[in-house]
C-alpha cells in the first residue's frame, strides 16, 4: 500500500470548502491522514515539524510570518499550531488577496497558547474535522447501502455481507489508521498501541505545555475505555481512576486530563437528542462517551481481537464506538450530525442522524444475531410511537446497524437491517 493514496470522504468536502473560503483548517487526531489528504490537494507546502527546518520556521513565524505563506495555492501549512502567529498572518493575507482557496492549515491539537491569536478568522477561515478511516474508506464496506439515499424517498435497499465476528473484532482493534490499512495483521494491529503509547507518554503534556503523569494518563484512558458507549459521569470516571481511598487524584485533575485528550481529538462524546414527544417523558441530557476510534479503547485496556471474542459484551460496546465513528463521517459529508437518545424509562436510540434540513434517521447499533436485531427494532418502533410527528418530521428511516448480518433488507415493520459492511455515505 506504500505510495498509494487511499481516497477519503473528506476529499470532496475539502475541495468544496476551499472554493468558498480563503483558508481551511483541517483538524483531527494524529495519524488520521490530515497531512496526506491535504498534500494531495495542495500545490505547495511547508511542514513546521521538519527537523531540518523547524527552528528556522519558528523563528520566521515570529519575525516575518508572511514569508512562510508565499507559494503556489492552495498552500499547505502543516502543524500550524506550533507557530500560532501564523493564524493571524493567514487571516490577514486572505483579506489582502481577497480570493478563495489560498491556504490549508493542518493540526492534530489545539494550540497550547491562544494569546497570540487576535482574531477567530470567521469569514476567512473555515474548518474541517477529519477522523480515522471508515470501513467504506478502508475497503471493508462495499457501500451498497447509502446513508444519503436513506434520506430520500427511495427506501428500497439490498446488499450482502460476509463479515464474521472475527472480522469485526479485527476491524475494531485495527482501527481506521491509514498506516494499518492493507498491511499484514501483525502490522495493522500494532498501529493503535503505538499511537496510544505516544499519546500518554508525550502528547498529553505537549498539547498545552502542562506536565502530566503518563501513569495517570493511562489510568484515565483505561477508565474511559471501560465506560465507552455509556453515559458515565465524571464522578463515576473518577471512582474508576482512583486506585484506593487515599488516592489524591482530584476531580479537577481528571477534568484537566479529559480536556487535554479532547484537544488532541482523542475522545469525542455524542450529545443528547431532544425531540418533541407525545408525552412529558423526561429526556436525559448526558453525553455518551466515545473515542474518536475504537482501537484506542482496545489499546488502553491492552486487549486484542481474541480478548473481544471471549467477551462479546465488551465487543458490542466497542462495536458501537466503531459504528458511531463511521456514522459521524457519513453524516457530516451530507450535512448532518449524530446524537444519542435516552429517556427516564431507559428507552434509548444509539444514534440519531440529524440533517440541517430537519430530516432525521433513527439507528440502533447491534453486534449481530436475531435476538439483538429484534431488540433493536422494537426499541426503534417504541421510540417512533413517542415522537410527536405533528410537531416534527416523521423519521426518514429506522435502521438496525449490525456487525454480523448476511443481508441488508427492509423488514415488514419498516425497520431496515443493514450490516456495517454495506454502509457508506
Amino acid at each position: 500500500m506504500e505510495g498509494i493514496y487511499l481516497k477519503r470522504i473528506c476529499d470532496q468536502l475539502l475541495r468544496e470548502k476551499l472554493e468558498a473560503k480563503g483558508a481551511v483548517l483541517v483538524k483531527g487526531a494524529k495519524w488520521c491522514g490530515k497531512t496526506t489528504t491535504s498534500a494531495a490537494i495542495a500545490r505547495s507546502a511547508i511542514y513546521i515539524e521538519d527537523p531540518a527546518r523547524k527552528k528556522q520556521y519558528l523563528e520566521m513565524a515570529e519575525i516575518d510570518p508572511v514569508t512562510l505563506l508565499r507559494g503556489d495555492v492552495p498552500r499547505l501549512i502543516d502543524e500550524w499550531q506550533l507557530a500560532p502567529k501564523l493564524w493571524d498572518a493567514v487571516r490577514f493575507e486572505v483579506d489582502k488577496r481577497d480570493d478563495f482557496g489560498q491556504f490549508i492549515l493542518t493540526g492534530s491539537a489545539v494550540p497550547p497558547d491562544t494569546s497570540e491569536i487576535s482574531h477567530t478568522g470567521i469569514g476567512r477561515i473555515t474548518s474541517l474535522l477529519m477522523r480515522p478511516m471508515t470501513l467504506f474508506e478502508s475497503g471493508d464496506s462495499d457501500g451498497s447501502v447509502s446513508l444519503r439515499a436513506l434520506f430520500s424517498k427511495e427506501h428500497e435497499i439490498s446488499g450482502t455481507c460476509d463479515h464474521s465476528i472475527n472480522d469485526i473484532v479485527f476491524f475494531i482493534c485495527r482501527g481506521g489508521w491509514p498506516k494499518g490499512i492493507g498491511r499484514s495483521r501483525k502490522i495493522a494491529l500494532a498501529q493503535a498501541p503505538d499511537y496510544y503509547d505516544g499519546l500518554v507518554e508525550s502528547d498529553i503534556s505537549r498539547v498545552d505545555d502542562v506536565e502530566r503523569d503518563p501513569e495517570r494518563a493511562r489510568r484515565v484512558m483505561r477508565a474511559y475505555a471501560r465506560s465507552v458507549s455509556s453515559e458515565a459521569t465524571v464522578a463515576s470516571l473518577l471512582r474508576d481512576v482512583r486506585t484506593d481511598d487515599n488516592d489524591t487524584f482530584s476531580e479537577n485533575t481528571l477534568r484537566s486530563y479529559l480536556s487535554a485528550f479532547r484537544k488532541l481529538f482523542v475522545i469525542e462524546d455524542t450529545p443528547a437528542w431532544n425531540p418533541n414527544l407525545r408525552s412529558k417523558t423526561a429526556i436525559r441530557s448526558s453525553d455518551t462517551r466515545y473515542f474518536v476510534d475504537p482501537s484506542i479503547a482496545a489499546a488502553a485496556l491492552g486487549i486484542g481481537p481474541n480478548d473481544l471474542i471471549n467477551d462479546l459484551s465488551t465487543a458490542g460496546l466497542f462495536f458501537e464506538n466503531m459504528a458511531v465513528r463511521d456514522l459521524r463521517v457519513y453524516a457530516e459529508s451530507i450535512g448532518g450530525s449524530v446524537y444519542h437518545y435516552r429517556d427516564k424509562s431507559d428507552l434509548e436510540c444509539d444514534a440519531v442522524v440529524h440533517l440541517k434540513n430537519g430530516k432525521y434517521g433513527l439507528v440502533e447499533i447491534k453486534l449481530g444475531g436475531d435476538k439483538l436485531i429484534e431488540e433493536g427494532a422494537a426499541n426503534l418502533l417504541k421510540l417512533h410511537e413517542r415522537i410527536d410527528c405533528e410537531k416534527m418530521n416523521e423519521p426518514a428511516f429506522m435502521m438496525v446497524l449490525c456487525g454480523v448480518a448476511p443481508f441488508a433488507y427492509k423488514r415488514s415493520d419498516g425497520v431496515m437491517v443493514v450490516p456495517i459492511g454495506c454502509l457508506r455515505n
